[in-house]
């Protein structure tokens, strides 16, 4: 038994007590993914190869992590591993991209083309793949990947969505690329070589790349709807223990809300056919999907909240949402597309955000109290707005200006989506709609409250989460309202069912001389936000369920109160 505890990983079949690469086990001091990276690193070479005299190089910097699947490893994703144990990017995928990105006659002379009877008459270049030019590849190695969809928006009971997954990928690489000819060549042809290889590698190379993997710094986006953002909440943590802000979490973000949304237009199957469409997926022989979503940081900062067990990594980041179109589209679907991205950007940016904790607004903004009287708290929540003026101005000017125009946003949003899914020869039918899934975006399913907040300091429903919303009035029969800790606002394990915003309400300043002259102006108050998706149950079916009942009585109150009071929430959209 001892001898067979010195095979390293690499080498070890897949099975309990020998090597489980993929799972994450609890309570150990050492995942088998982290030893496999442990022990390929110590035998790989410190020195990266070198190309010939005769190869034309260029480095390019990676934005985020590149994942190549070397599809040798039986329950894990790695690199492709060349001599001496270095990862690389291999000349034949670098040729398929880069012949993706030609014209028809660049393809031909530089690729190669079929001559007949099986022959194929090969082009002038020789692609040599691309090597990380230093030894940085050697950190962060392992990579979490960490499934929510089936139990964000669908509530599907199953193991998938509460374990995570560990891949290997390179993080923030500097990739070395290699190209020759077999004849000579001008220096304005080799410029005109390169520029074609920067388009191929701005659509993503490797795995994963809608999601933002394998995206180079400066990346070419082919959609001009581009929004700068900027955001701080809670970065996801390694395994190794350090923080990580994750592009990948964009992306996720709109697929959710796209399937909440189609959930709401349509039945469950043609919805998931719709989101696997623009993200893709990977039902039957897999599909690539029409969009691809990065983020292009510009600031970020890493930083750690709380102490011992409620330690939590940081981020506060700045940067460009950039999307990209994968396939060729006819110019009437395109412009859809475009107005399906500014729907789903804005709307996750009106109700939530991206990132962990997405559904409870930032507490360090908008709840001090709750941090000061009691040490030992979690980080709760995480806040995002429009950067920059001209993301400002255009995002509220066609997005959220006033509170009572929610509804009709919601709706534009909605007929955005529609009107995709009439190309795509599906036809929206709101008596058809995902009934069974917890946020279904239907009026059926879901219920809009707002108010306006004054400044950071009046949000009026972020206290209801950790204390009662009621005091009790004995002598009027009148009970305590407390909705803590129940299915409707959530807790450990179980999923809430309300949503808190404070989004931050921008103001219109129009030139009366010009129509087209259109100033921001950034105000101290916010919309404050709540989502509900109520219970399905019915009065006479469950009058014990004290869960029900707290739901019930939270939602008289809220009734309630927009009826006595006017700087209460009001019902805005939903029956």
């Amino acid at each position: 038994m001892y001898l067979a505890n010195k095979v390293p990983m690499m080498f070890r079949a897949q099975t309990n007590g020998r090597c489980q690469l993929q799972r994450i086990q609890q309570e150990v001091s050492e995942q088998d993914c982290q030893r496999w990276a442990k022990e390929w690193v110590e035998k790989a070479d410190s020195q990266p190869p070198e190309f010939g005299n005769d190869v034309q190089v260029k480095s390019y910097e990676i934005n985020w992590r590149v994942v190549t699947n070397g599809g040798q490893d039986d329950g894990i994703v790695r690199p492709v591993i060349g001599a001496r144990g270095y990862p690389y990017y291999p000349g034949t995928s670098m040729k398929g991209a880069f012949r993706r990105a030609c014209t028809q006659q660049q393809a031909e002379r530089y690729c190669g083309y079929p001559v007949g009877n099986g022959d194929y008459a090969p082009g002038i270049l020789r692609f040599h793949g691309g090597y990380p030019a230093n030894n940085n590849w050697q950190t962060n190695l392992v990579d979490l990947v960490h499934p929510q969809q089936k139990r964000q928006v669908k509530d599907v009971k199953d193991n998938e969505g509460s374990r995570a997954f560990a891949q290997i990928s390179l993080y923030q690489p500097t990739l070395k690329f290699g190209i020759s000819s077999t004849i000579p060549l001008e220096d304005s042809e080799w410029e005109t070589i390169w520029q074609i290889w920067e388009k191929a590698l701005s659509a993503g190379i490797g795995c994963r790349v809608s999601a933002g993997y394998g995206q180079p710094k400066q990346k070419q986006a082919n959609l001009s709807y581009q929004p700068r953002l900027k955001g701080q909440g809670m970065a996801s943590q390694l395994l190794n223990g350090e923080g990580e802000f994750r592009p990948n979490m964009f992306k996720a973000a709109l697929r959710g809300h796209a399937l909440r949304l189609f959930g709401g237009l349509t039945t469950p199957e043609k919805a998931d056919s719709l989101v696997d469409q623009l993200f893709g997926g990977v039902k039957g022989q897999g599909t690539v999907g029409l969009l691809g979503v990065t983020f292009q940081t510009d600031h970020l900062e890493l930083d750690e909240f709380g102490r011992g067990p409620f330690r939590t990594p940081t981020y506060d980041v700045e940067g460009q949402l950039c999307f990209s179109l994968t396939q060729s589209l006819s110019k009437e679907k395109k412009k859809a597309l475009q107005k399906v991205v500014k729907a789903l950007t804005r709307f996750a940016m009106v109700f939530g955000g991206f990132g962990k904790s997405w559904r409870r607004a930032d507490h360090r903004l908008f709840f001090q109290d709750y941090y000061e009287h009691e040490e030992g708290k979690p980080l709760i929540g995480c806040h995002w707005q429009w950067s920059g003026e001209a993301s400002q101005l255009n995002n509220t000017r066609y997005g959220l200006r006033n509170l009572n125009k929610l509804s009709s946003f919601i709706e534009k949003v909605r007929n955005d989506l529609s009107e995709w899914m009439q190309l795509q020869g599906i036809t929206p039918d709101p008596n058809h709609y995902a009934q069974q899934w917890r946020e279904a975006w239907h009026p059926e399913k879901v219920q809009v409250w707002g108010r306006i907040a004054e400044d950071a300091e009046d949000s009026r429903a972020i206290e209801w989460f950790h204390q009662p919303y009621r005091r009790a009035i004995p002598e009027a029969d009148i009970p305590e309202g407390n909705i803590k800790q129940s299915s409707l606002t959530g807790y450990i394990g179980q999923i809430g069912r309300i949503w808190h915003r404070m989004y931050p309400r921008i103001k219109l300043l129009q030139n009366k001389n010009d129509p087209n002259d259109i100033k921001i102006k950034p105000t101290s108050q916010y919309f404050e936000l709540l989502t509900i998706f109520p219970s399905d149950k019915k009065d006479d079916e469950d009058e014990e369920d004290d869960d029900y009942k707290k739901e019930k009585h939270f939602l008289d109150f809220l009734e309630q109160e927009q009826q006595q009071k006017q700087d209460m929430f009001t019902k805005l959209w939903g029956n």
